[in-house]
């Protein structure tokens, strides 16, 4: 059953740790490919000059300036798609979080298939790390951009896991200790953007292998011109 709308009728700040731990799942012709979501970042709209909301609603952005908990699916690099999950926006504005990594839980065999495409083998922790190679590993491109992750007929959805993990300030509260403590949410800088690059809005499961590594934004040298 996927997750309700009121999970994502939130700032996208809010909503980004708790997807932690849920389920994304896409519905094929081919099979079903479940991934179990472990790194994710925040975007906020007109705020947020990382974001593609930044400066308004254009026909690529349009989805992000609709209801909640629909997917935005954008092409990038001329080769990948990326997917977010739309979240709610201040007047007039926007907000999304983009899913960056997960472990495939589900339809492991298909997700092979497509990440390898008959060449050398791809470990198991690689299938889903990189927002990229989580869309080619569940077949997301613009087709699916505006789906209802929300709706029961949808193909593709967002469902609750089976255990969250949470903040390490969550665990404190509650005196939890190992060997018994969840796995805990781990922040930081977002991942290769040129603006707003301090900010702490990307969260992972620390520790989890399939997080993808961290690279921050490099900005192109300028071409030295010769006499």
């Amino acid at each position: 059953m996927p997750i309700s709308r009121d999970f994502f009728a939130r700032h996208a700040v809010e909503v980004a740790p708790d997807l932690l731990g849920c389920v994304l799942e896409h519905q094929t012709e081919a099979g079903l490919v479940a991934v179990e979501l472990t790194e994710v970042e925040a975007y906020a709209g007109r705020s947020d000059p990382a974001s593609h909301a930044y400066r308004g609603k254009t026909r690529r952005n349009a989805v992000m300036f609709g209801p909640p908990g629909h997917a935005y699916v954008y092409f990038t690099y001329g080769m990948h798609f990326c997917v977010n999950m739309v979240c709610l926006g201040e007047e007039g504005s926007a907000s999304a979080v983009l899913l960056r990594a997960g472990a495939i839980i589900e339809g492991e065999d298909l997700a092979r298939a497509r990440r390898t495409r008959g060449t050398a083998r791809v470990a198991s922790r690689d299938l889903a790390r990189g927002p990229a190679r989580l869309c080619q590993a569940l077949d997301i491109d613009l087709r699916l951009d505006g789906a209802d992750v929300c709706a029961a007929e949808s193909p593709l959805q967002v469902r609750a896991g089976a255990g969250n993990p949470v903040s390490s300030a969550a665990l404190a509260a509650r005196g939890d200790d190992p060997p018994g403590t969840p796995r805990r949410i781990a922040t930081g800088p977002r991942v290769g953007v040129s603006s707003a690059a301090d900010i702490p809005w990307r969260f992972w499961v620390d520790g989890d292998p399939t997080v993808s590594v961290y690279r921050a934004h490099v900005p192109k040298r300028p071409k030295l011109v010769t006499p």
